[in-house]
């Protein structure tokens, strides 16, 4: 007798299909609903086609009605030990961001200022080499503090920490499989630097929502905010760290115009994120490090996601992500170069990028359904290397 599928044994496109039957609907429909072709939804529910593609996926999980961690089932099984410590710390991460709210009294006493100022400085470098367990373990405690602190003589210190401790709890819940509780950071953040009032890091707040709103695949919104964004800080780009928050700004921008099928205005944003990265060279504003080189690395992601895999493998094969040596930068870079040369079908160049993002950023690839769509489908091809087999295993990939 076949073993049964549970939902964890389902494949994206197997779990697509799930939720088209649910409702009763052809392929040719719920494609329609989807704006794409009824070949494609087939194709990737029959698993002939990977389904790495993020705005496709959103595209589908509004047609079907449902959210894009529906289709991914994210949060899934931990990998391994470090993704299960990652996993158990969001929870805890998610208490304290709703007990912390800015406008209640605080419950917990502070450690001094300068322990928090380098407790946030760890949980950012943890953060930067993708150490989500590592980081995520001093979250809780750090997020309740300088809500407590920032209700003391250290107020507007302890705002601007918060503001920077939010973006860094936004990346573990989302790199984790929790995009709803992402969002809860980003808007901790965002309450943080309303209570400034500082524009640059009111713009970094939106920044991170926008991430937030497109891990959730809610493109639409990730647009308006960075857009809007964009405008609010044209009248203070004097101020310090200015320019490299429009950079950063005019990227999601871009990106989320290829996402909501504005190409003409993602070129437009790409333009001008290249004249702000010509001034300002790179930099490490955020720990976001923009500059040329991550003005690249957005043009890479956005070309395999919404434009041209050719012109992708083109912009990997031209950049030099040693320039940016950080974890962080680099992992992206390298899954999004194995997802354009898996589109080009030159399949050993694919395999080599997904083993560098591994061997880079461990406990995010192998919690990431994008990465084992990949994998899963170059393992469907011809050509099998025993590195590559080794690889969908970790992923959770079926041979």
């Amino acid at each position: 007798m076949p073993k049964r599928l549970t939902p964890v044994d389902l494949t994206i496109g197997e779990r697509i299909r799930a939720r088209r039957q649910l409702r009763g609907w052809t392929v040719r429909l719920a494609a329609d609903r989807a704006g794409i072709s009824h070949t494609t939804l087939s194709r990737i529910e029959r698993g002939t086609r990977s389904a790495d593609n993020r705005f496709i996926l959103a595209d589908i999980a509004a047609g079907l009605e449902c959210s894009v961690t529906d289709l991914t089932g994210q949060p899934g099984a931990p990998a391994d030990q470090s993704a299960a410590v990652a996993q158990a710390n969001v929870h805890a991460i998610r208490g304290a961001l709703i007990e912390a709210d800015f406008g209640e009294p605080p419950t917990h006493a502070p450690r001094p200022l300068p322990v928090l100022e380098r407790e946030t400085e760890l949980v950012q470098a943890l953060r930067s080499r993708l150490d989500y367990a590592g980081a995520g373990q001093y979250l809780p405690r750090l997020i309740r503090e300088l809500h407590a602190a920032a209700a003391s003589p250290d107020r507007d210190t302890a705002l601007r920490l918060a503001v920077i401790v939010g973006d860094v709890a936004l990346s573990v819940a989302r790199y984790t499989g929790y995009p709803a509780e992402a969002w809860l950071g980003a808007e901790w953040s965002r309450q943080a630097a309303e209570a400034l009032d500082d524009p640059v890091l009111l713009g970094f707040s939106a920044w991170a929502r926008t991430h937030a709103a497109t891990g959730c695949g809610a493109y639409e919104r990730g647009h308006a905010l960075a857009t809007r964004a964009v405008d609010a800080l044209q009248d203070n780009l004097s101020a310090p760290n200015a320019a490299e928050m429009l950079g950063l700004l005019l990227l999601t921008s871009a990106h989320t115009s290829y996402a909501i099928k504005r190409p003409g205005d993602a070129a437009e944003y790409f333009a001008e994120a290249a004249r702000v990265a010509a001034r300002t060279g790179e930099t490490t504003t955020f720990d976001q490090y923009f500059g040329p080189t991550n003005v690249a690395f957005w043009q890479l992601s956005s070309e395999v996601d919404g434009g041209d895999p050719g012109k992708a493998v083109q912009i990997a094969n031209g950049t030099d992500p040693a320039v940016l040596p950080v974890p962080m930068r680099q992992v992206m870079f390298y899954l999004d170069a194995g997802r354009a040369f898996a589109r080009v079908r030159r399949d050993r160049e694919a395999t080599r990028a997904l083993l560098t993002a591994e061997r880079i950023g461990p406990q995010h690839v192998r919690s990431s359904p994008i990465a084992a769509e990949t994998a899963r489908g170059l393992l469907g091809r011809a050509q099998r290397g025993s590195e590559l087999r080794g690889l969908a295993e970790r992923l959770g990939v079926a041979g």
